[in-house]
């Protein structure tokens, strides 16, 4: 298919572009012209099981480049795997806030501290839950309630230790500045 320019090696005006692989290719040279061109259009390809799929990645609106900001398209919903994610995430987060008694301003931080992990891939390899727990013992911290990693530990019977390991993880990651407790706790 030509697209009506011509190539800057041979000046051939056969140029075949490929929305399918995102390039554009001279027919009479063998020159890419064009690579990883962003289109705006949805295809959609059936496996051997008769399944569709969409080929290409979404770029989100927030993304700044490069593979680790690309997500997935989950077909017949039209959401992106990190809106499943982040609502997954308001999930858990809502009922371990509602086990500790902690309320709406709470839950927000909490979710807030969870979206700033998951942008800077610090969820990948760890559970949800320690994730989830991690981001509600930061908001208690911040917020200055009296809760502990123990109350934490208590409520999703989880390891207060490990729960200590990925509180740590994330606040050192996330560069936040968390006051002290006059309380002793499992760290």
């Amino acid at each position: 298919m030509s697209s009506g320019r011509k190539c800057n090696n041979c000046g051939s005006a056969d140029i075949e572009v490929d929305n399918a692989r995102g390039d554009a290719v001279c027919t009479n040279c063998g020159s890419v012209l064009e690579d990883n061109i962003i289109v705006s259009e949805v295809q959609f390809e059936e496996n051997a099981h008769g399944a569709a799929s969409a080929v290409g990645q979404f770029v989100a609106s927030d993304s700044r480049g490069g593979a680790t900001a690309y997500g997935k398209f989950h077909v017949g919903t039209g959401t992106e795997s990190r809106e499943v994610t982040l609502r997954k995430a308001r999930q858990g987060i809502t009922h371990l806030c509602s086990q500790l008694r902690l309320n709406n301003h709470c839950i927000e931080t909490a979710c807030n501290f969870f979206k700033m992990a998951l942008i800077r891939n610090l969820t990948r390899g760890r559970r949800n839950t320690h994730i989830y727990a991690a981001c509600v013992y930061i908001t208690c911290r911040t917020e200055g309630t009296s809760h502990l990693l123990i109350d934490i530990s208590d409520v999703l019977q989880i390891c207060c230790y490990e729960l200590g390991r990925t509180y740590l993880k994330l606040s050192q990651s996330l560069c936040l500045n968390i006051p002290s407790i006059g309380h002793s706790c499992c760290l």
